[in-house]
């Protein structure tokens, strides 16, 4: 456990860049030898635009670092935080449970809250506008959506007083375990529904990207799947039954461009 916290206490941007495009990568390649859907897209095409808003996530998350930084290290200094509250405990046991925390607040909570509030959900249903949701699908975000997300971040952060070594161990959890469970991949159906009640798999996400209530408003944890049971926000549906994208933005039209989908949480409803 010491290497892993030596590791992450000290990664650099360019390992963490690493650790991003190697999960692409990965999924990309079981996608293409095991598929769930034959989409006949231009799997390339839809990549792109993807990818475009997987760049926008890391520059803003790079801009405003520092006060993840600044936030980490006030927690520490003061004491600050649920995690700084609790009797000494092992440190794989410590890790575990800053890790539950930090996905329910910045993870599972920020989900939940860009679609309950309707401002939020204008920037939040680009991501549900792809009908193609394969692993590049995990980072499609709007750069305002990037914006909410990092604060639920910086607030995960507070709350739960995890030291940073803990917070890149986290985000970098958290963006391999999207990429997984959105990617366009099929496990043998027990083996999905085995894992599901311990982590998001495949199966359980992509109920989320069901295109209609109530659909939409489930499953909406991304490491951890015990939040949905918890919180009673966790359904299932046939993969057969599941139709991608977002009732309101059906037309092609509406997320074909970059430029158009940069615009929609600004247009008239």
């Amino acid at each position: 456990m010491e290497t892993v916290i030596n590791y992450f206490s000290t990664i650099s941007s360019l390992h963490r860049g690493l650790i991003l495009a190697g999960g692409i990568a990965l999924f990309w390649i079981i996608e293409n030898i095991s598929p769930l859907h034959l989409f006949g897209y231009k799997k390339w095409n839809h990549a792109g635009i993807n990818i475009f808003f997987t760049l926008t996530t890391i520059l803003v998350n790079f801009t405003l670092a520092t006060a993840l930084l600044l936030t980490a290290d006030y927690a520490f200094e003061n004491n600050w935080g649920v995690l700084n509250q609790l009797p000494e405990l092992p440190i794989g046991l410590y890790a575990f449970l800053g890790l539950l925390l930090l996905d329910l607040i910045g993870a599972y909570f920020a989900h939940w809250v860009q679609h309950r509030i309707p401002v939020l959900w204008r920037f939040h249903l680009i991501h549900h506008t792809d009908p193609h949701v394969d692993t590049t699908t995990a980072n499609r975000h709007h750069p305002g959506e990037s914006i909410i997300r990092f604060i639920c971040t910086i607030l995960a952060v507070l709350i739960t007083g995890a030291p940073m070594w803990l917070v890149f161990l986290y985000q970098s959890l958290s963006v391999v375990f999207s990429q997984f469970n959105h990617a366009n991949i099929q496990l043998p159906k027990k083996l999905d529904t085995f894992i599901s009640y311990f982590i998001v798999s495949p199966d359980m996400h992509k109920v989320h990207h069901h295109y209609v209530l109530p659909y939409t408003d489930t499953n909406y944890g991304n490491i951890f799947s015990i939040w949905d049971r918890l919180f009673g926000t966790f359904s299932t549906l046939s993969n057969a039954d599941i139709v991608y994208g977002i009732d309101t933005h059906q037309n092609i039209e509406h997320h074909s461009t970059i430029k158009k989908m940069l615009k929609i949480p600004f247009e008239r409803k």
